[in-house]
């Protein structure tokens, strides 16, 4: 009997060059001898326009310094939805990658005709196109020749790992200079001509209505322009930052605000969220083939409170209308999606908005970036076509940017005879991770909830497993379990407001598997690194692993007071794989002395900006572990400012090291939220290791340390 061969699937384009697939929209070449390279994701410190660079300047053969990196706005760049999840060198880079190679092929067929010679003779190099009898022309001589208005098109070969001269080299970053030699490249460092300053005024307490606003004491204020009202929402605009700045004071003063809304009680974080409404999912089940003989059930439960971006400088954005049209400069990761909500509240056609990205201080998360940029649409109207720049206060960016979501997560393992884990149970309580405009019927912008007219506050949703989740990120277990069963319970009301945070609930899923994993290697008295590499079949994450274990030479000799433990996790259990140990020292508090990693991202595109990446994300995770937690009472945030809301100093950020395993065959994947996870882990773990006390509530203080103590 004849076979028949199996059927290939037609080749397909990457996912943001299918939704975004003319190719001019990604580069065009200028007549100065540059490429113009247009991405839609965006920088926020995470280094991407240097690695997004090399790509393109690989696949046209030109030289790095040829590229003009464009930021993204919503006049012209291609729409690839939120700059989010690890995601940009995997979608932005692919895209690019595949745009450029298919360029490229454009220009030496034309090349080929205009010089009647065979593609095949001809090369490229620093974008001059040579062939036989040195023949040559170039991108720039052909540009007027070739029209890049035309979609991509599938089964272009970008080229061979081998041949890339830039990926996988540790380019120093495009953007840095700027940064260190304190040129203007921040939002808040943009100056526009006749520009004006506003300020927004919001309660101190959670939910609370304006009932009454005395405006004549801030209308007396020396360079006051307007104020502006609807509903609770109320701003200034002044011509001077220090205008602005009295005026709203002065405004404050005559404010009445309403009593507000409860919010839960902080020292019962652990029971809040399951005494709330929900929405239970089963995320993952698995049945054992041959189910073993329980002997006896692990139980323990473990927490991570709200935590706050904490950039170190607030949002800020400029707005500027011109009739029915308005201009925005933010820092916003999502321009159209920020677009899209804007529309929504200021009853405009899409088209009437653009909005430009321009880098801020950082979060990797939805900080208050979207919400100023709608404060300062608001507040614009009122400055007769004149920019008004709006900046939020430190005490606003702590008590009403989103925050990453509380979360209590209960985990039950089930043993045999010989203590070998038959059955695993994990149930995660907590709000949805994402609310970010631009994704729903309904703005989920702050100004927004408090109009005249205002529209319901969004309640955070979870993304889908298959974009890797929310609260349940993570939480299917890498190990090889017989059994077990994942349930999301996603809380149906939203007292405090969250949204997407960086790792959204990976990073509490890692540490609670991780402890749990360490708990019962204790019990079993085995060893704990080599009880993780008995249960995965993952060779790419027993290598991480075995990496990070013969850097330290595992286990070191125990020394009092130091302790050693071990993390690891696989961001989204698709992308980086990443595993640390860390070195603590438990004395009044617990510092950590060094961190050590090994992480596998596929390819490096830039080996020094992946270990950039991984070394902020242990360093933040450890501010994390050890110090972060929105504090309030009921009925307000009481932590907002740097004394109530503590961060990791650096004289107190350990020693990293990172070990990076390069894998130029395989496809790269993000980095800089790998590390969360197993560092927060290994810490925990650490804590176990030097005190023999086990902390399951983050972050691990003096006061969680004593309760943890009464307990053993």
């Amino acid at each position: 009997m004849n076979q028949q061969a199996p059927s290939l699937s037609p080749p397909t384009l990457p996912v943001s060059l299918a939704a975004n697939p003319k190719l001019s929209a990604w580069l065009k070449f200028s007549s100065n001898g540059q490429v113009a390279i247009s991405p839609g994701k965006v920088e926020i410190g995470q280094g991407i326009v240097t690695a997004l660079a090399q790509i393109a300047a690989d696949e046209l053969d030109i030289d790095l310094a040829r590229v003009q990196m464009v930021r993204a706005s919503t006049a012209g760049s291609p729409n690839e939805g939120v700059t989010s999840g690890s995601l940009s060198i995997q979608q932005s880079g692919r895209a690019l990658r595949h745009a450029c190679a298919e360029v490229r092929r454009i220009f030496l067929e034309q090349a080929a005709e205009r010089l009647g010679v065979d593609v095949d003779a001809l090369e490229i190099e620093d974008g001059t196109i040579s062939g036989p009898g040195n023949i040559r022309t170039s991108y720039w001589e052909l540009a007027e020749e070739v029209s890049l208005d035309r979609d991509a098109t599938p089964g272009v070969t970008p080229k061979i790992a081998t041949r890339r001269t830039l990926a996988g080299n540790s380019v120093p970053r495009i953007d840095i200079p700027d940064k260190v030699f304190a040129r203007p490249r921040f939002i808040h460092d943009q100056v526009l001509a006749g520009m004006l300053h506003g300020r927004v005024l919001r309660p101190e307490n959670a939910g609370a209505k304006l009932v009454e606003l005395r405006e004549d004491d801030a209308r007396s204020v020396a360079g006051f322009v307007a104020i502006v009202r609807d509903g609770s929402f109320a701003g200034v605009v002044a011509e001077t930052e220090h205008g602005a700045e009295a005026a709203l004071n002065a405004l404050r003063k005559g404010a009445k605000w309403s009593d507000g809304e409860p919010l839960p009680d902080e020292s019962d974080l652990a029971n809040f969220p399951k005494a709330q409404p929900c929405e239970s999912s089963v995320i993952s089940k698995k049945t054992a083939a041959s189910p073993g003989t329980v002997a006896r059930t692990i139980r323990q439960q473990y927490t991570r409170p709200y935590i706050a971006h904490a950039s170190i400088a607030p949002s800020c954005a400029i707005a500027q209308w011109s009739g029915n049209r308005l201009q925005i400069w933010t820092h916003s990761q999502g321009v159209y999606l920020l677009r899209t909500d804007l529309a929504m509240v200021l009853k405009l056609p899409v088209e009437n908005i653009t909005v430009e990205h321009i880098e801020g201080a950082g979060c990797y998360g939805h900080n208050a970036a979207d919400d100023v940029a709608l404060d300062a649409a608001l507040l614009a109207k009122a400055a007769g076509g004149r920019p008004v720049r709006v900046q939020w206060s430190r005490q606003g960016e702590m008590s009403d940017a989103p925050f990453g979501a509380a979360m209590a997560i209960e985990i039950e393992a089930e043993l045999d005879a010989q203590d070998e884990i038959i059955g695993w149970r994990h149930d995660i309580w907590s709000n949805g991770h994402v609310a970010r405009p631009g994704r729903a019927a309904q703005p989920a912008l702050l100004a927004g909830f408090e109009l005249e007219n205002p529209f319901p506050r969004m309640v955070s949703t979870n993304p889908p497993q298959a974009n890797g989740g929310g609260g349940d990120r993570n939480s299917i277990p890498l190990y090889d379990f017989p059994s077990w069963h994942i349930e999301s319970h996603r809380l149906t009301t939203m007292p405090i407001r969250v949204s997407a945070l960086r790792t959204l609930g990976g990073q509490g899923n890692v540490f609670a598997i991780e402890s749990m994993l360490d708990e019962i290697a204790v019990e079993r008295g085995e060893d704990p690194v080599a009880f993780r590499l008995r249960h995965l079949r993952d060779e790419r994450a027993k290598d991480v692993i075995r990496a990070v274990a013969a850097r330290v030479g595992w286990k070191p000799e125990k020394q009092p007071g130091i302790g050693y433990g071990i993390g690891f996790g696989r961001y989204k259990n698709t992308g980086a794989y990443c595993a640390a140990i860390a070195e603590i020292e438990g004395a009044q508090d617990i510092r950590v002395n060094k961190l050590t990693l090994a992480v596998d991202v596929g390819e490096a595109i830039n080996p020094d900006g992946v270990i950039n990446q991984v070394e902020g994300g242990a360093i933040q995770s450890t501010s994390w572990a050890l110090k972060e937690r929105v504090r309030f009472d009921r009925q307000r945030i009481t932590s907002t400012a740097w004394t109530e809301y503590p961060i990791l100093r650096f004289s107190e950020v350990p020693d990293v090291e990172v070990e990076l395993i390069q894998r130029s065959d395989m496809d790269p994947v993000g980095a800089g939220e790998a590390a969360h996870g197993p560092v927060t882990a290994a810490i925990a773990n650490a804590v176990f290791d030097a005190l023999g006390v086990r902390v399951r509530d983050l972050p691990i203080t003096r006061d969680r340390l004593i309760a943890a103590m009464e307990l053993t």
